[in-house]
């Protein structure tokens, strides 16, 4: 195979990712007879039989699909290498998305996940809606749900409890009124929850969840918060049981081809370990340091 260029394992990987010539030769600009001559070329060279040929397209072999995943795992490393070339000075920056609440967490214990002996910088994209992975837009991100597009890993930390908070010296003439995000933008479940359950009795609307905490410990209120926010602050009770039907899993989520990037991957440790380690206070298992409601 020592006479074998790039140019045909990127034929190769084009027949490969479209199941058949007429895809690949449009891709390449080329016609299906001559991606098709080369791919037998190819074949001959590697001495293998790579493509299982029939009249709905060109699959892949046992030998074929060893070498497709040998060529994917290349061409990340080269988009790796490119982008580390790319940076000024090889500095590079990792995008981490989180939600208001876990992003609150990670920047209280930015110790743990950014040093002075890192060779990158963190970028701390905070935002209730879905991190934008497939288009790069940020390279970790940190999801209620398990990701179902193929391309993505993903690792469950554990699981997120919800209960409803008021402030310990609230007022009686404040009980039972609600704290919310505004309507149009609360898009999780438990921001949607007092406007489909304490609709007649929101007294205040934010248009970020941040100021609902800050409402709540001023005792206009009360409000669903995340157990991992709510127990901790000791100014704050629990109002009932946990809204068990808002319970959800949480995962942190990594392209496939960047997640072994050395600065991603520091960081997608470095924030899974964190996140394990309060792994009873997400599901609203208190810690021993605090109060009892």
């Amino acid at each position: 195979m020592k006479n074998v260029n790039w140019d045909a394992y990127q034929i190769f990987l084009a027949v490969a990712r479209h199941g058949g010539l007429s895809g690949a030769a449009e891709q390449l600009g080329a016609s299906p007879a001559t991606i098709g001559r080369r791919m037998l070329d190819f074949e001959q060279s590697t001495k293998r039989s790579l493509f299982v040929r029939g009249s709905t397209g060109y699959g892949l072999t046992a030998d074929g699909q060893v070498l497709f995943e040998e060529l994917l795992a290349m061409e990340g490393a080269a988009r790796r290498i490119d982008a580390w070339q790319q940076e000024p000075g090889g500095v590079t920056s990792v995008r981490l998305a989180a939600g208001s609440w876990v992003a609150r967490m990670i920047s209280q214990n930015i110790s743990a996940i950014c040093t002075a002996r890192d060779s990158f910088s963190v970028e701390l994209h905070i935002s209730e809606k879905r991190a934008q992975l497939n288009h790069r837009k940020n390279d970790i991100g940190i999801r209620a749900f398990e990701p179902t597009e193929g391309n993505l890993a993903a690792i469950k930390t554990g699981e997120v409890a919800y209960c409803v908070y008021q402030a310990r010296n609230i007022a009686a003439i404040n009980q039972g009124r609600w704290i919310v995000v505004d309507g149009d933008l609360a898009v999780s479940p438990y921001l949607k929850w007092p406007h489909q359950n304490a609709e007649n009795s929101i007294a205040v609307s934010v248009d970020h969840a941040r100021g609902v905490l800050d409402l709540v410990l001023a005792g206009a209120g009360c409000a669903v918060l995340p157990c991992f926010v709510g127990d901790m602050v000791p100014e704050l009770e629990r109002v009932g049981r946990e809204i068990e039907e808002l319970r959800h899993g949480q995962w942190i989520v990594a392209h496939n081809d960047d997640r072994h990037r050395h600065d991603i991957r520091r960081v997608l440790n470095r924030v899974t370990d964190l996140l394990k380690s309060h792994a009873k206070l997400f599901e609203g298992r208190r810690s021993p340091t605090s109060h009892s409601g």
